[in-house]
Parts: C-alpha cells; structure tokens; sequence
C-alpha cells in the first residue's frame, strides 16, 4: 500500500472523536500525518498543530462541518493535494466543485472504514 501524507483538518484531542481515531489509524498504517486544530495538544505523541502548513499533502481528510470549512477553501486549494476526503459530515457542494474545478479529487467516504477495508 502506497504511504500518503496527509493533513486532518479538524484534528481533536478528544479520543471521543473520528478525527482523534483518525489520526491514530493513519499513524497505524504508516502514513505520515498532520493533525490541523484549533488546540496544540498530543494524540499519541503526534502534536496537533495549530500553524497552517506550507508542504505538500497526498491527501486532506476533513473534519470540519461545511460552515467552518469556509475559511480553509484557498489554503486547501492552495496547498494542491492528490484529493480531498469528505467524512460524514463533512459533505459540501460548494466546497467539492471548487476543488474539482482545481483538479483536487474529491472523495465522500469515511477515512476509518477507508483504512479497514484498505482502500485509503
């Protein structure tokens, strides 16, 4: 399985939460992740970080609801990953057009039943 980089936007500190399972998973199976949230804290030794990044991403998996998601739309874009995945929740029509609009692959799936089933 190719290793994809990828940025988790909405990241938590909460292990309540899809996004906190979801940084955990993805470090599980290999792939280097970069937990974006709005609280600098740990998800098992992995920092959430708090400063947008300026590097390339395979992938950015949302965990942001379509009203919050707003402000990240040209930072996304911006950044120009592979694709974008929309987590339940997550699904914005505005927001998928304009990326495939950029030539971003959009993907409205689950990033954990991706990595359970092997297909992320």
């Amino acid at each position: 399985m190719d290793k994809k980089k990828t940025l988790v936007l909405g990241a938590s500190p909460k292990p309540d939460r899809y996004s906190y399972e979801a940084v955990v998973r993805l470090n599980l199976h290999g792939h280097e992740v970069y937990p974006f949230g709005f609280k600098q804290a740990d998800i098992m030794n992995i920092t959430i970080q708090t400063i947008w990044p300026n590097e390339a991403f395979d992938t950015v998996t949302l965990y942001l609801n379509p009203q919050r998601q707003v402000e990240y739309y040209q930072k996304i874009i911006d950044l120009n990953p592979k694709r974008v995945i929309f987590n339940p929740g997550t699904e914005n029509p505005e927001f998928m057009q304009m990326l495939q609009e950029s030539g971003i692959e959009v993907e409205v799936a689950c990033t954990l039943v991706m990595l359970s089933i092997g297909n992320y």
